[in-house]
């Protein structure tokens, strides 16, 4: 394993780890911790951006230009993964379950378009 990866690996693990448990602490009512959530997921959102950026930077890669299918990707893997996440919240915390697999694999559905968008069909 490269030094780029593996930094990536431990970097991206922590970013997840804290953007996970902040999504967790916001939206379960129970804990009674969404001010707390909310940091701790800004602070994953911006470890896992310094996470892209050293990777980038270790491997020699140019910064990423902003076009109009970088920003139609982000915006679609936002998209689903936010009702993935929302489909297990359904599930798991309100006992909404036929309504929480439904938005689950739409969700699955719109994470899963991102391969052929970003690598392409051949």
């Amino acid at each position: 394993m490269k030094k780029s990866n593996f930094a990536a690996l431990i970097l991206g693990t922590i970013g997840m780890v804290f953007f996970a448990l902040g999504m967790c602490m916001a939206l379960i009512e129970e804990w009674g911790m969404f001010q707390q959530g909310v940091i701790a997921g800004v602070i994953g959102l911006v470890i896992l951006l310094i996470t892209l950026i050293v990777w980038r930077r270790m491997e020699g890669k140019e910064p990423i230009h902003l076009s109009g299918k970088t920003v139609g990707t982000i915006i679609l893997s936002i998209f689903g993964a936010l009702l993935f996440g929302i489909g297990m919240c359904l599930c798991m915390v309100f006992g909404k379950m036929v309504l929480g697999v439904v938005i689950g694999l739409v969700g699955i559905i719109a994470l899963l378009m991102l391969i052929p968008l970003t690598k392409g069909l051949k």
